[in-house]
Parts: C-alpha cells; structure tokens; sequence
C-alpha cells in the first residue's frame, strides 16, 4: 500500500531500502532510520507510524516499555546499524548490532515491533 503522506513518502520508500532502516517510535516522538545517518525526526507520530507499518517498514514502538528498561536498553544497549555492517559480537552501548538483534531486546522489554518476525538471539527466523 503506497504511503498517503507525500513528505514521507520518499523516505520510507528509502528506509525500505537500506539494510536496518526502521521506524523507532517513543514517548518523545519518531526517529525514521533511512540511511547511514539519514534521519527524519518529529513528535507527530501517529500519521507516520500508521504509514509506516502499511508500508511493511520495521517499527519499533517502545512508549509501552517501563522507563527504566527503556533507558537501559537506549543507554546500554547497542545502536542499529543502519546502511552499514553490523559490529561483531558481543554487543554493547557503544557497539552498532543488527536490526534483528536491537529489535529482540525491545521486544523482550515490552515494546511492540512490527513488520519484523521475532527472532532467536537476534537471527531471523
């Protein structure tokens, strides 16, 4: 289904594209992951989100998370590799991990993902 949201568009398509591009939704608002260091950033997230999952876009939607798992997972946690190749592991804060990998440790937390079938120790099933 093509997104109804011309500004957006462009970029989920992107997303769609590159290797760990997602959609990360929190009490602050989206951040949509479209290339190595392509992002776009609001605190409307309604209209995206909805978007985005039609799209078939991964999201990872973390306002359901208990903040303080939240903050240790965006603390401790590693960051997504987004356009670029994973570090091996293990992983840590300042390690980039797979989208699969970051996404089970949220899923795990509470969150709710989307458009990304749960993994085993972050490998795709």
């Amino acid at each position: 289904m093509p997104c109804t949201l011309p500004a957006y568009a462009d970029l989920i398509a992107r997303a769609l594209s590159t290797e760990g591009g997602h959609l990360a939704v929190g009490r602050g608002g989206f951040t949509l992951w479209s290339g190595r260091g392509c992002c776009l950033s609001g605190c409307e997230e309604t209209e995206i989100l909805t978007a985005c999952r039609a799209a078939g876009l991964p999201v990872i939607d973390s306002r359901p998370v208990p903040f303080e798992h939240r903050s240790h997972l965006a603390l401790s946690g590693s960051m997504i590799a987004v356009g670029e190749p994973p570090d091996p592991p293990p992983h840590h804060g300042l390690s980039s991990a797979s989208l699969a990998v970051v996404a089970e440790a949220y899923r795990a937390a509470g969150a709710a993902v989307f458009n990304l079938e749960p993994t085993e120790r972050g490998v795709a099933r």
